[in-house]
């Protein structure tokens, strides 16, 4: 059943969340809202405890849409039942789909309805293509996912992970799926950065200097061990990786599309490493962790990887990366929504006017406007992926402590009793109330019926 075009009847206002809060903390009430819904008790975050131990509860990942009890009579400010032209003509009626606004914002994306691809169909592609990737991988199905979310986002990846577990095999394996040129840079201490983006060749015959370009020119590159390179040549791809261009001797070169770069990094060696700097780090979408695999996942690996190496098999082609990354960026974005992702990215500036004081002395620099931006992408990218053309809310949380994770720097004193930026991210997650979708009877019904269906991954 086809999900184009439907979408929420509308957004339910959670508390502060239709308006700014004030400069002394509290949460003004918005003027559609009927009542002010209660506020959550903060709690002070504990040092050295894991993000499970604490009390808040965990922000779910990628999920059919759950249907509130409240909204069998759609309560809020939209419609339960199809409105007719004669009704949606009178005054007081709010309008719907890409016209709906509220508190004077307005809704990003207009959706995929004259797309030449339904989303049903990018959603089985690219199903497929995750599916190759699973074909080689065991396991880390969050990593292969959120590397298509990184593709489709239009960013970069950052791979973060300890020797072995198969990040370098995970980036291979997902440029072979996808398609087109791939090239991967061994990073050094000896590196220099002509290495990378390419230098000036004296030519003996022409009696002139041609452009060398470096390897860094194909559709997706991996810089293994990118922290191994000193600050000099991991700025070399500033350049690259904001502005897809490297300029040489004066001239401008564009990096082909699509482009991706997928870096990768070791957590635990301190010597002969050079840490990321912020600016760096930021130029980044996604940040992943690769944690180990599981035991029944390491006995499937010494199954299938001891015998013969499986290969995976090409998916897409570099047009059909372009194509579904057009149809992502078209996704439609509730202007609720899109407040509820200024408000995550606010809270980590200004954690006191949401009601955690206490995390004034944790975070030292908040997320940038990036992180604002990089959340909206990496959300609609995720709602193509599962079929939709609009993001839920679910969307947003599912992929916000890959996106903010690493753009957070926390105190000297936050450090000492090891908070995790991730712990950070949940407490967020936690206060920061989001919108809530109202679902009519036709729409709830399908959205059962058409999340019911996921794609089948072959083996």
């Amino acid at each position: 059943m086809s999900t184009a075009g439907m979408q929420p009847g509308g957004y339910q206002s959670s508390g502060q969340q239709g308006s700014w809060p004030s400069p002394q903390g509290q949460p003004p009430q918005h003027p559609g809202d009927q009542g002010q819904a209660p506020q959550p008790q903060s709690a002070p975050l504990q040092p050295g405890r894991s993000p499970s131990a604490q009390s808040y509860p965990a922000p779910t990942r990628s999920q059919p849409p759950s249907v509130p009890q409240h909204a069998q009579q759609a309560p809020g400010p939209w419609p339960a039942q199809p409105v007719t032209p004669a009704q949606a003509s009178q005054p007081g009626r709010p309008a719907q789909r890409s016209e709906m606004q509220l508190s004077g914002g307005q809704n990003i994306g207009t959706g995929n309805a004259g797309a030449a691809m339904t989303n049903e169909q990018a959603a089985t592609l690219v199903g497929e293509a995750i599916g190759q990737v699973q074909h080689v991988i065991v396991g880390q199905e969050h990593m292969v996912e959120q590397m298509m979310v990184g593709v489709l986002a239009k960013g970069h990846i950052l791979l973060e992970g300890v020797p072995g577990v198969a990040k370098t095999l995970a980036v291979r394996s997902f440029a072979t799926v996808l398609g087109g040129d791939f090239s991967r840079v061994q990073f050094t201490p000896d590196l220099v950065p002509s290495d990378i983006v390419g230098t000036r060749i004296y030519s003996a015959s022409k009696e002139s200097f041609d452009i060398e370009l470096g390897p860094v020119f194909v559709n997706f590159v991996l810089a293994d061990e990118i922290n191994r390179a000193p600050a000099k040549v991991q700025s070399a791809m500033l350049e690259l990786m904001a502005e897809k261009q490297v300029s040489i001797a004066g001239q401008t070169f564009p990096a082909p599309a699509p482009f991706s770069v997928f870096a990768t990094q070791n957590p635990v060696e301190s010597e002969g490493v050079y840490p990321l700097p912020e600016a760096q780090r930021d130029r980044f979408l996604l940040k992943i962790d690769v944690p180990y695999p599981r035991g029944n996942e390491e006995f499937e690996i010494l199954r299938r990887m001891s015998v013969r190496t499986p290969e995976p098999e090409v998916v897409l082609t570099p047009a059909k990366v372009i194509e579904l990354q057009e149809m992502a960026s078209n996704v439609f974005v509730h202007n609720l929504v899109a407040e509820y992702v200024v408000r995550l990215v606010l809270a980590t500036r200004t954690p006191a006017d949401f009601g955690m004081p206490d995390l004034e002395s944790v975070i030292q620099i908040g997320c940038s406007p990036r992180a604002t931006l990089g959340l909206v992408a990496a959300a609609r990218a995720l709602a193509l992926i599962h079929g939709r053309d609009y993001v839920l809310p679910t969307d947003v949380q599912a992929v916000a402590k890959d996106v903010m994770c690493h753009r957070l720097v926390l105190g000297f004193d936050a450090i000492a009793d090891n908070i995790e930026t991730s712990q950070v991210i949940e407490r967020i997650l936690a206060m920061v109330p989001p919108p809530t979708p109202v679902w009519n009877a036709q729409q709830r019904s399908e959205a059962h019926l058409s999340h019911r269906h996921q794609p089948e991954y072959r083996d």
